[in-house]
Parts: structure tokens; C-alpha cells; sequence
């Protein structure tokens, strides 16, 4: 399988739309003054893209080919390790942010040279390269990029079932090959 013009196409269109996002919150007027705004969005962003930013970030390729895969060879059982990541949540969400709160400090990197020193910061922080736009970028380029995957997973559902007779054949093919299960 070789990518045609059309692939080309697509590639080059979704990094010239994520850049844009990215210069788009950089030169704006809207642009980021502090650190508050740069690194914390100025706290102002909506529910819906903070969410699809973070769902974007547990998203991959990895996941995205590797779990339809994992499903079609081991059943509808794989969709019990997705409870694991609500479980995986709580540790986060009852440890650690209300003690980057009480320390009112804006990022991990933050807590880093807190808990040891400024050298073990600085490596942390060139470990991860932030865009010039801020925050407001990276969650709106992940916003898009998550609505880009969604699409792409739909796209294949709709197709495939489309190939092999509908939604319907897919469920009594699945049954007939012992791919739906519960808790056993």
C-alpha cells in the first residue's frame, strides 16, 4: 500500500492547521502576557475543550490501531481496562492537584525544583517543549486533533460495517466468532 496525493494532501493539511492554531494564540491580540495566561490558559477556558484537550492526551495512534486489533483477536473484554483509566484518574485528582493548589505553583516542573533543586527543573522543562502559543494552543490544537481521530474512527466503523453488510452482520459476525463478552 502506497500513500496517494490524496494522503500527502491530508497530512500536510492537519500540520499547516495545527501550526496555525499555535501561531494563531501566539500572535494574536489575545496574546499571552503572563504566566498565568500562558501556562494556565488565564483560567477562563470552557469545559468542553479543557476535556477534549485531556482525552486528546490519552489518546495515540498507538491506541488508535493497537485497541481495534486487541478487541477483534481477544473479545469485547479489553473494554474493562477503560474503567481502569477513571480508576487511574483519582490518584491525580485527589493527590496531586490540591497539592500543586495549597502551593499555588503552575506546573509540575514547578513542584520539581520545589522537592529537589533547579538543575532537575530545567531538565524537566527542556523534556517538554511547549508551543509559543500557551496553553490556549496546545488545547485547541488538541481539540481539533481529537475531532480529526474521532472522524478517522468513525470513517473506518461506518466503512467497514458498510463493506460487510451493516451494523447488524458486524454484531452476528462478532457473536458467531465469540468476540462479545462480559465479565466471565
Amino acid at each position: 500500500m502506497e500513500f496517494t496525493v490524496i494522503d500527502y494532501s491530508i497530512f500536510v493539511l492537519l500540520l499547516v492547521l495545527s501550526s496555525a492554531i499555535g501561531l494563531f494564540y501566539a500572535l494574536s491580540g489575545d496574546r499571552q502576557r503572563t504566566v498565568q495566561e500562558f501556562l494556565l490558559a488565564n483560567r477562563n477556558m470552557g469545559f468542553l475543550p479543557v476535556a477534549l484537550s485531556l482525552l486528546a492526551t490519552f489518546q495515540s495512534a498507538v491506541a488508535i490501531l493497537g485497541v481495534p486489533a486487541e478487541i477483534y483477536h481477544f473479545g469485547t473484554e479489553y473494554w474493562f481496562l477503560g474503567c481502569s483509566y477513571f480508576l487511574g484518574l483519582l490518584i491525580p485528582a485527589h493527590i496531586f492537584i490540591p497539592i500543586f493548589y495549597r502551593l499555588r505553583i503552575t506546573s509540575t516542573y514547578e513542584y520539581l525544583e520545589l522537592r529537589f533543586n533547579k538543575t532537575v527543573r530545567v531538565f524537566g522543562t527542556i523534556a517538554f517543549i511547549f508551543q509559543m502559543g500557551g496553553l490556549k494552543a496546545v488545547i485547541w490544537t488538541d481539540v481539533f486533533q481529537t475531532l480529526v481521530m474521532f472522524a478517522g474512527q468513525l470513517a473506518v466503523i461506518v466503512v467497514g460495517a458498510q463493506r460487510v453488510g451493516g451494523m447488524a452482520r458486524v454484531w452476528r459476525l462478532a457473536e458467531r466468532e465469540g468476540k462479545i463478552a462480559g465479565i466471565e
